[in-house]
C-alpha cells in the first residue's frame, strides 16, 4: 500500500482513466462573434439613446405646457418655442407640429414624429415616437 492510497490521493492518471472529461468555455471564434454581437448592440444603442432622450424631454415639456392650462392653442405653440430655445435637444418637433384639443375641459397636447437612424450603408433603423399630455 502505497502513501497515496493510505491518504486517499489519486494520481492524475488514475483520475483520467475511467473517462475523458470535456472541457469547458469559448473558443476563440465564438468569442470573436459575441465580440461583434456586443460592438453591433452598443453602436445601435449609442445611435438610439440620444433620440429616446429627445422624446422624454418633448413629453416632460409638453406634459408642463398642458399642466399650465394655456388659453389658446397659440400661446400653446409659444409656450412650446420658448421650451425649444432653451431645450437644444428638441430639433424633431415644431410649434406648429403639436395637435392641442380639449377633452373634459382639460387641454390635450399630442405629436408624432419618426426618426431614421443610418446603422451602415444602405441599412437604416426607423423609430416612430408618438406622445400625448397626460
Amino acid at each position: 500500500m502505497g502513501l497515496r492510497k493510505l491518504v486517499g490521493i489519486r494520481s492524475r492518471s488514475a483520475a483520467h482513466a475511467g473517462g475523458r472529461r470535456q472541457q469547458r468555455g469559448v473558443s476563440l471564434l465564438g468569442l470573436l462573434f459575441w465580440g461583434v454581437v456586443v460592438a453591433f448592440a452598443g453602436v445601435v444603442a449609442a445611435r438610439v439613446l440620444p433620440t429616446v432622450l429627445e422624446f422624454y424631454t418633448i413629453q416632460r415639456v409638453v406634459d408642463r405646457i398642458a399642466a399650465s392650462n394655456p388659453a389658446t392653442v397659440p400661446a400653446v405653440r409659444a409656450d412650446f418655442e420658448r421650451a425649444q430655445q432653451v431645450e437644444y435637444s428638441m430639433v424633431s418637433v415644431a410649434p406648429k407640429d403639436l395637435v392641442v384639443t380639449k377633452e373634459n375641459d382639460k387641454l390635450q397636447i399630442s405629436f408624432a414624429y419618426d426618426k431614421q437612424i443610418e446603422l451602415g450603408g444602405p441599412v437604416f433603423l426607423l423609430i416612430k415616437y408618438a406622445g400625448r399630455s397626460r
